[in-house]
Parts: C-alpha cells; structure tokens; sequence
C-alpha cells in the first residue's frame, strides 16, 4: 500500500517526515536492520545475521508497495533515517485469519523517548483498521519495559508469553510477550 507523506512533531521540537519506502531505499533499509540489531536485546537478530542483498530488499519494498493490505512507513528526522513502522497479514492467513494482521516499530535509539514510534503505530493502526483488520498483534521482549508501556497505551493486551523466546550468545535467554489490540 502506499502511504502518504506526513509530518510529526516530536517532544524535542524537531519534526519528522513519514512516508512510505522508495526503490532507492533498499540498501538504507538493510543498514538499518544491521544497526538496529546491534543496538539492543531487543531484535530478533544478530547484526551479522541480516544478508539481504539490495535486490532482495527491493523485492521487499514493491511486495509492501503493492499489497493493498499492508504498509511500511519510514521515518526521516534532520534528513536521517530514524526508523520504520509496518504491518501486514498475519504470515499464511486463512479467510479464517484474514481479520488479523501483524503490527511492529523499531527504531534507532538516538530517536526512543521521542513520540516518534507512538506516532508511527497510531498512524499504522489507524491504516490497518481502514483495510479491514479487526485485530493487531505483536510480540515484544518481556524485559523491554518502554516498548510494553507504549503498546499498553495504545490499548494493546498482554495474552501470553513466550518462554526463552531468544537466546543470546552469552547463554542468557529472553521471554517474548503476546500482545493484542482490537481495532
């Protein structure tokens, strides 16, 4: 889907520009998964395990372009990419499951705190509501207390957890929490 450019207001004054990725935006978008990988427990990976070539990015960003019930919104903050919000059908949905779509925002850190992510959810939400969606799901790390609060506040429900979700290269795990909101 393609999505129209707007402008937020952030808490420190600066203003960030949405908007949906462009065909040049692969290899940025594949240096922003590495380095918000390395920037917190938090993802899903480790730096060195995002391999997508520009060419597979790119297949990315037209599969989100012209999926009439999906939609990827970046955010550029001073010219700089400051990161991504999105959401799509839940992965191999059924009639059965096609009320459900799969919500997720990250960003870099110079850019958490700032009013930035909540804006970019709302917008996305609001978005997956106007496609149909009756429910948003998401899973988030158990100890990432800003990211649950922030959902919380959105109206997203805690409805399980994951035990050992991630296991991270010093041996420590990490429990994943199911959340859901109905649009």
């Amino acid at each position: 889907m393609l999505v129209e450019e707007f402008a937020v207001r952030l808490r420190d004054g600066r203003t960030a520009i949405i908007r949906p990725p462009h065909a040049d935006d692969a290899e940025l978008l594949i240096g922003y998964l590495r380095a918000i990988n390395g920037e917190t427990r938090f993802m899903a990976r480790e730096p060195e395990e995002v391999k997508l070539t520009p060419e597979q990015e790119l297949e990315i960003i037209d599969d989100v372009l012209d999926d009439p019930r999906g939609a990827m919104l970046l955010a550029f903050v001073d010219g700089k990419h400051a990161g991504n919000c999105s959401f799509s059908r839940v992965s191999g949905a059924s009639r059965r499951c096609a009320h459900r779509c799969t919500v997720g925002v990250g960003l870099y850190q110079r850019y958490c705190g700032l009013g930035l992510g909540r804006a970019m959810m709302e917008h996305a939400l609001d978005l997956a509501a106007n496609c149909g969606y009756e429910q948003a799901e998401l899973e988030v790390v158990a100890e990432n207390a800003p990211a649950i609060a922030l959902y919380e506040k959105l109206g997203f429900a805690t409805c399980g957890r994951r035990p050992h979700e991630m296991k991270y290269p010093d041996g420590s795990y990490a429990d994943a929490l199911l959340m859901v909101k109905q649009l």
